[in-house]
C-alpha cells in the first residue's frame, strides 16, 4: 500500500494507462502512479471507472471507497483473494480461541479507554472524569462484561462535546464523526483483507448482517483521533464541508506513537493486525500492542 490518498470530485472517467490511474478532468487528464496510492474516494456520482483500473487498485491494495450523494462513504471495492494463502489465514480465524478472543477484546477496549484519557488532556478537560476513565480502564474484564467501554464512552463524549451531546443526534459533529470513522474503516478493512482475513468475522462485533465485525473490533482505538479532529474543527460550524472531508482523509496521514516509535496510521494498522494474529498463533497475550495518542503530528 502506497502513501497518497486521491480524492475525485470533478473527474468523471478514471481509467488504466501502464501503471497509473488517469483522471479526465475538463482541464485535461492527470496521471498518478499506482503504487505510490493508499486511498481513492470518489466524491462524483458521475465517475466512472474501467474494470481494468478497478482490477489494478485492488491488486495493489489501494482502499477504494465510493461516497453517495450526501458526500459520505457508502461502498468499498476489496480484492477477493487479497493474500497468498487467504484460504490458511481463514481456516485459522475461524478456529480463533473464544477465551482469547475475550482477552484481546479486553486489551482493545483498555487501549481505546486509553486514548479517550489522551485526547481529553490534550484538550484541558475535567481531571475528575479523566480519573473517572483512568478507573474504568483498570476494570476492564475479558470480554467487557462489566460494560466498562460504554460507561466510559458516555462520559468522554459528554465531556468532550457537552453535556448535551448524543452520538445519534443529526448534527455536524455526529457527521464528522461518522465521515472520520468510515474513512479509517475502510483503510483497516484493506489491511484486513490483505492479511487474508475475513473482515466480516470479529473478535466481539458479530452482527450478522455487517461485512466489517472484524473492522469495527479494531478501529476502536483509533475513533478518539477523529473525535479530536473534530472537536478542534467543527464544534462552530453548521455544514461538513468540501474542505472538511478532505481534512478528515488527511488525518489518515499524520504519525503516531507506537512501540516507543513514531509512525504512519498505515504502518501502525498492520503492526496492531499483526500483533494480534500473533497472539492466537503463538497463545501468548503478551504479544499484543496497539497504538498509542499520547502524540499526535501531522506530516
Amino acid at each position: 500500500m502506497g502513501y497518497r490518498t486521491l480524492y475525485i470530485r470533478d473527474s468523471e472517467k478514471l481509467k488504466l494507462y501502464l501503471d497509473n490511474v488517469v483522471v479526465e478532468t475538463d482541464k485535461g487528464e492527470l496521471q498518478f502512479l499506482i503504487s505510490d496510492l493508499k486511498f481513492l474516494i470518489i466524491d462524483n456520482y458521475k465517475t466512472t471507472l474501467s474494470t481494468r483500473l478497478i482490477n489494478e487498485l485492488t491488486k495493489s491494495n489501494v482502499s477504494v471507497v465510493v461516497c453517495d450523494m450526501t458526500h459520505m462513504p457508502q461502498n468499498q471495492i476489496i480484492p477477493l483473494n487479497g493474500y497468498y494463502a487467504s484460504s490458511g489465514m481463514m481456516h485459522k480465524q475461524i478456529s480463533w480461541d473464544d477465551n482469547m478472543k475475550k482477552l484481546i477484546h479486553r486489551l482493545i477496549v483498555m487501549a481505546k479507554v486509553q486514548s479517550q484519557i489522551e485526547i481529553l488532556k490534550r484538550n484541558g478537560k475535567s481531571i475528575q472524569v479523566i480519573e473517572k476513565l483512568i478507573s474504568y480502564k483498570n476494570e476492564v474484564m475479558p470480554g467487557d462484561v462489566t460494560n466498562r467501554e460504554g460507561l466510559s464512552a458516555k462520559m468522554y463524549f459528554r465531556e468532550l462535546f457537552g453535556p448535551n451531546f448524543n452520538r445519534f443526534d443529526d448534527d455536524i459533529i455526529n457527521a464528522g464523526l461518522n465521515y472520520g470513522y468510515a474513512v479509517f474503516r475502510s483503510l483497516i478493512t484493506s489491511t484486513v483483507v490483505s492479511k487474508g482475513l475475513l473482515p466480516n468475522f470479529g473478535l466481539f462485533h458479530h452482527n450478522q448482517s455487517n461485512f466489517f465485525n472484524l473492522s469495527d473490533d479494531l478501529i476502536e482505538v483509533y475513533r478518539p483521533l477523529v473525535d479530536n479532529w473534530v472537536f478542534n474543527n467543527l464544534i462552530n460550524k453548521e455544514l461538513l464541508e468540501k474542505n472538511d472531508r478532505e481534512a478528515l482523509i488527511r488525518l489518515t496521514d499524520v504519525k503516531i506513537r507506537m512501540n516507543g516509535q513514531l509512525f504512519l496510521i498505515n504502518n501502525t494498522i498492520e503492526m496492531y493486525l499483526e500483533s494480534i494474529i500473533r497472539c492466537f498463533d503463538q497463545n501468548d497475550i503478551s504479544l499484543f500492542c496497539s497504538p498509542e495518542l499520547s502524540e499526535i503530528h501531522d506530516l
